[in-house]
């Protein structure tokens, strides 16, 4: 079944469901022919994920000197993000904290648990060797 908007000779708008695209027009009620004539576009309701985590101000100028007000929205926005980002979790981006962004790791920083733990080593310690330790011997 298809939804059409209708237009008859006499300019009466009505809808109608045809249940195929080849199906003929109803008459309208007044008897005249109908037409076919295009949908309304929608324009409003469009979807958004609203602001992220990295767009919240984080200085004191930030939150214009602490003001009730805006700290106010900004908390409710922040509830409202937690809440979609439990829904859709590729929306919460990585969460995990920067390591290393220094040295060999400033153009890709390390983040907890990637796999770069020897390459980390080896940059900061110039080897990969674990520390032995020693065991006290039994007698």
């Amino acid at each position: 079944m298809i939804s059409y908007d209708l237009k008859c000779k006499e300019g009466h708008r009505f809808e109608a469901v045809l249940p195929s695209m080849f199906s003929d027009n109803p008459d309208c009620a007044c008897g005249a022919g109908t037409s076919r004539i295009p949908s309304r576009v929608n324009t409003s309701g469009m979807a958004s994920a609203g602001p992220s985590r990295d767009e919240m101000p984080n200085t004191w100028r930030g939150t214009h000197s602490g003001d009730k007000d805006f700290v106010r929205s900004w908390h409710k926005k922040m509830v409202k993000r937690e809440k979609l980002e439990e829904k859709y979790p590729e929306l919460a981006g990585d969460r995990r904290p920067v390591l290393a962004h220094e040295g060999a790791f400033e153009a890709a920083p390390v983040r907890a648990g990637d796999a770069l733990a020897t390459q980390m080593a080896k940059e900061t310690f110039g080897s990969t060797a674990k520390a032995e330790t020693k065991k006290p011997k039994k007698p």
